[in-house]
C-alpha cells in the first residue's frame, strides 16, 4: 500500500483572483484562468482531491472562518446540501466512496486524521493521510471514486461540516443512496 502522511504548512495558501475559471485536470494540475499551477506533490497526491487552507479571522467577539465561496470552487462542484457531524474521540466515520457525489469537508474543530485512497479505474493506486482540524483548518473536496474516512484523534468531541454536491438519497429522499461502504470488510485495503 502506498501511503504518505502530510500536514498542510500554515504559510501555504491558494489565492484566487476575482471570478475564477478554476478546475483540476486528471494529472492533478490546478487550472486557474487558463494558467496551470502545480501544487507540491505532498499537498495533492490524488488527482481531483483539493485541499484549501482556511483562515480564522479573529476579533474581540471570537473568530469567523469562511468555509467556502462559490467564486473559488471548481465549476463542476456546487454544494446541494450541508450538514454537521459531531464525532467522539477515537471514533471513525467511513471509509466509503461515492459513484457520482463529491464531498466538500470543512475541518475547523478538534483534531482529525483524514484518510484518502485512489480507487478509480485508470488511476494509479495511492493513499494519503492528512492531519486536519483546529490546528490545520482546511476545506477538502473529495471527488467520486476516491475512498475517504476520518477519525477523531483528539481528546474531545469535535465537529466536521460537509457540503456535498448531491442530495442524500436524491430529491425527496426518493433515490438510492450513492454510497459504497467499506467499514465492514475486514479484508479491504481501506482501513482506518
Amino acid at each position: 500500500q502506498i501511503a504518505r502522511t502530510c500536514e498542510t504548512p500554515r504559510p501555504w495558501k491558494l489565492q484566487f483572483p476575482g471570478p475564477s475559471s478554476f478546475g483540476i485536470d486528471p494529472a492533478g494540475n490546478v487550472k486557474i484562468r487558463f494558467e496551470t499551477f502545480r501544487l507540491p506533490r505532498s499537498r495533492l497526491t490524488i488527482p481531483g482531491v483539493l485541499v484549501i487552507p482556511l483562515t480564522a479571522r479573529q476579533d474581540a467577539r471570537g473568530w469567523l472562518i469562511e468555509l467556502f465561496r462559490s467564486d473559488t470552487l471548481p465549476p463542476d462542484f456546487m454544494p446541494e446540501m450541508g450538514y454537521v457531524s459531531y464525532t467522539h474521540p477515537g471514533v471513525s466515520r467511513g471509509p466509503h466512496e461515492h459513484r457520482e457525489q463529491s464531498d466538500g469537508f470543512a475541518f475547523v474543530d478538534g483534531s482529525y486524521e483524514l484518510h484518502l485512497w485512489e480507487n478509480r479505474p485508470g488511476f494509479a493506486e495511492a493513499a494519503e493521510v492528512l492531519r486536519v482540524g483546529e490546528d490545520n483548518p482546511v476545506f477538502v473536496i473529495v471527488p467520486p471514486g476516491v475512498v475517504h474516512g476520518y477519525r477523531n484523534v483528539g481528546d474531545r468531541d469535535a465537529f466536521v461540516f460537509n457540503v456535498p454536491d448531491k442530495l442524500y438519497a436524491g430529491r425527496g429522499r426518493s433515490e438510492p443512496v450513492d454510497e459504497i461502504r467499506h467499514e465492514s470488510d475486514a479484508d479491504s485495503r481501506f482501513q482506518l
